[in-house]
């Protein structure tokens, strides 16, 4: 079995933007490709979704959402996800590379946006009717102008795509238990902390050379994670390792053996231990769960 599926921007329909930004309806894009979505797959672009009929499930890296009516998803490059969705399932997406909108604002970044900041933030937020009525203008806005040919129609795209991001992260702050108001520098900390742990994973799993990498104490990082996720930073580098794990068991032909050996486990019985304990359910057995449902 290979690796899953890496979807690149330019494997849909672009118009002028260089393989950089692309936009549709949700019904379009199902009928154009359709095949696609069922599998598990990730992307290396960002990715907001907003659904205006039908129902479903999305998983997001072995996280269920329902889909309904008023649900927007969020998705940065490399996060694994699948659809199950109603035939009259429809709506409006778009998506962009981070070039597209990083290069254009000088002051502005994709990651000002907690929804794109940490696997820990909110992938999904349910909006009332009026909410969504907000955000779908938006959302046909850019479907216009995307399929226009008008003068400076990128500039306006992204004055769109902005507002969307911003009121979404509005309506996320009075919805969160986690206001991100409050936790800037925390969240700007956990970022940093996330980014590391993404990077050294598979090596470093204590919490204090984590805190030294980030020239604070293991205390402060400990008060800095317990604010944003209500976890410990133990717990967030184990949650890293047993995603990579269940990507591992899912979508290679791996033994559960090289599996931890490629985690940075040597004695395979203590991440069997450390598996079905995060799990509750051996690596074997989760193995055959998901398998079965594919």
């Amino acid at each position: 079995m290979s690796e899953i599926e890496l979807l690149k921007i330019n494997d849909f329909e672009n118009k002028e933007f260089d393989h950089s930004f692309y936009a549709n309806s949700i019904g379009n894009h199902l009928l154009q490709h359709h095949s696609r979505i069922e599998k598990a797959h990730k992307h290396n672009f960002y990715a907001v979704f907003l659904f205006t009929q039908g129902s479903g499930i999305h998983e997001i890296d072995f996280q269920k959402y329902d889909v309904k009516p008023g649900s927007v998803f969020f998705l940065y490059p490399g996060q694994t996800h699948s659809w199950e969705l109603s035939d009259d399932a429809d709506g409006c997406l778009f998506f962009h590379t981070e070039d597209f909108y990083e290069m254009t604002y000088v002051s502005n970044s994709i990651k000002d946006f907690p929804f794109f900041q940490s696997n820990y933030s909110d992938k999904c937020i349910y909006l009332n009717k009026e909410q969504s009525l907000v955000i779908e203008n938006f959302f046909k806005h850019i479907l216009k102008e995307y399929t226009a040919d008008e003068w400076k129609k990128r500039q306006l795209i992204l004055s769109f795509i902005t507002q969307v991001y911003i009121c979404l992260n509005r309506y996320l702050e009075k919805n969160t238990e986690i206001k991100t108001s409050n936790f800037r520098h925390y969240q700007a900390v956990f970022s940093k902390f996330e980014k590391l742990v993404d990077k050294h994973f598979k090596k470093i799993k204590s919490a204090s050379e984590y805190a030294d990498l980030l020239n604070i104490t293991q205390k402060h990082l400990n008060r800095i994670v317990k604010s944003i996720t209500n976890k410990t930073t133990t717990e967030i580098i184990t949650d890293r390792i047993i995603l990579e794990a269940k990507r591992q068991l899912l979508y290679t032909d791996l033994t559960l053996t090289e599996i931890a050996l490629k985690l940075g486990y040597t004695d395979y019985t203590y991440f069997s231990r450390l598996f079905k304990k995060n799990v509750q359910i051996k690596a074997s057995d989760f193995r055959k769960l998901y398998k079965n449902k594919t």
